[in-house]
């Protein structure tokens, strides 16, 4: 009887922690600190882990058991059981979702750190449109299921301080009080950590006295972008520039952002295309005209070879592919592209008469798609990789004159005249129509997709067009179409718009 009673007295000490995270996030530096952390306080700990085969790389679990040293050595688990923890650390959000979905997670026992940053699941970037769960109620959700609940957006924190989510989530273990130990001692085990340690510091301590009041939501104003450059360029910009104040104030600021995109896209006289092109919404609804301005300038920066080329060859991308790897400066990188041109784009990049003749003939279309239809890997660390990409990307002041973009301006130019058309009755209507823009990105068969499912809400406008709720139904086609890449939600809903017409 009494052995049995210290047998479930011991038990009761060990404290059960797991932690969830995914490739690069540190899961394994937060639990190797989680162990040190255990031993400078005095417990008994051991740590196992076991790597994920789920969604994107998968979520690997670590997992930690500790508690006090005594005479007996404690008996281990080494795995987490489903109501059986006392703290459970998630890299993010949805990870954090799938614990409580699994158990993991007890009210009456379990305190839940987790970060509400997002990380986009697979079935989420499969769907055409916006395929994003909605956050909040994730987080309603697994601040109900918890004992406790520590989440904010950690990453941020981490980003911020230049070290990674680890450190963030560490202060957040500090945070919570869920482990007895000394602040200081969280403190030693970072220090001890050795390279990068100060950074580590302060993500830690940025989580640890993070307070979400202190934060300003309210938009802040942009001026226009600082540029440099060639004397003729700087006072064409400016030009254009001054030409935005003519427009309603509350559009100002998305048709300066649009005026960027689609210069650094192109060039200044595409910007005064851009332009040319809002001026018909310049005295109409500032709604209209903010969605004219978004939509307008996304239809002007399609993707095409030169495109990839240039975004893929710019030295911004250089930085930020070593600053994601945490790549020191100074250590040789191996960068390898993978592409894969069908002969619709090759056609799409040479001049519009040659293109279109190609195009038109079968068998010279067919001979160029096997000689091109094929998977490429390039190495752009290298002089000849990134020359060839770097001289695509040149020809970029030749675009105008290439088939893909004299097929862009017509679909531009079609979009533009059913949007006028629908304005000057039905201002919703117009809106719902140039939002159907969103259907078409990318290029090779996802671009192919978008345009015939663009064809089909556009033909609708036959029938729907002078009805009351046609703005109504285009929308509802529009988030049909985006609702599955092979449109069948799409076709049944048009089947029931043409049921109108018999």
């Amino acid at each position: 009887m009494n052995a049995h009673t210290l047998s479930k007295d011991a038990s009761a000490e060990i404290i059960k922690l797991a932690v969830l995270a995914v490739g690069g996030q540190g899961g394994g530096v937060l639990a190797n600190w989680i162990a040190q952390l255990a031993n400078r306080g005095g417990y008994a700990v051991q740590m196992t882990s076991v790597a994920g085969v789920a969604q994107r790389t998968g979520a690997t679990i670590y997992y930690v058991e500790m508690a006090p040293k005594t005479e007996r050595l404690p008996v281990f688990a080494l795995s987490p059981a489903p109501g059986d923890l006392d703290i459970l650390i998630a890299a993010e959000l949805m990870e954090a979702g799938r614990a409580v979905l699994r158990g993991f997670v007890t009210p009456h026992r379990t305190t839940l750190i987790a970060s509400s940053h997002r990380i986009l699941a697979i079935s989420e970037k499969e769907v055409p449109g916006d395929g994003r769960a909605q956050s909040t109620l994730v987080e309603e959700e697994i601040t109900s299921a918890a004992l406790r609940c520590v989440c904010f957006d950690m990453e941020t924190l981490a980003v911020e301080a230049g070290s990674m989510i680890s450190a963030s989530l560490f202060g957040g273990l500090a945070r919570s009080k869920a482990l007895p130990f000394e602040m200081t001692q969280f403190e030693e085990v970072i220090a001890a950590s050795g390279r990068g340690a100060q950074q580590s510091l302060a993500a830690f301590h940025a989580a640890l006295t993070y307070d979400s009041a202190q934060i300003d939501d309210t938009p802040s104003q942009k001026s226009a972008p600082t540029v440099d450059g060639p004397e003729i360029l700087l006072k064409g910009w400016s030009d254009l520039c001054t030409q935005i104040e003519g427009f309603p104030n509350d559009a100002r600021l998305i048709i300066q952002a649009g005026l960027t995109k689609v210069i650094d896209y192109q060039d200044i006289e595409y910007g005064k295309t851009y332009l040319g092109h809002l001026v018909a919404y310049k005295y109409t609804d500032a709604n209209l005209t903010k969605v004219a301005a978004k939509y307008i300038a996304n239809a002007m920066c399609y993707d095409d070879i030169l495109r990839v080329a240039d975004l893929k060859t710019r030295a911004s991308r250089q930085t930020r592919l070593r600053s994601e790897q945490d790549i020191p400066e100074g250590d040789i990188v191996q960068i390898t592209e993978y592409f894969h041109p069908r002969a619709q784009e090759i056609c799409g990049t040479l001049p519009a008469g040659l293109g279109a003749w190609i195009e038109s003939r079968p068998r010279a279309f067919a001979a160029l798609d096997r000689v091109t239809n094929k998977g490429r890997r390039i190495r752009t660390d290298g002089i000849i990789g990134f020359g060839l990409l770097w001289a695509v990307s040149a020809l970029k002041p030749y675009r105008r004159k290439f088939l893909r973009h004299r097929f862009e301006t017509a679909h531009l130019s079609g979009l533009l005249e059913h949007a006028h058309k629908a304005a000057l009755t039905d201002t919703s209507l117009a809106i719902e129509i140039l939002q159907c823009q969103r259907l078409i990105k990318g290029y090779s068969d996802t671009h192919t997709r978008g345009h015939s499912k663009f064809g089909k809400v556009i033909a609708a406008l036959d029938v729907l067009s002078g009805r009351p709720d046609a703005a109504d139904w285009v929308r509802r086609l529009r988030s049909a179409a985006l609702e599955d890449e092979k449109g069948d939600v799409l076709d049944g809903a048009l089947a029931t718009v043409h049921s109108f017409a018999s």
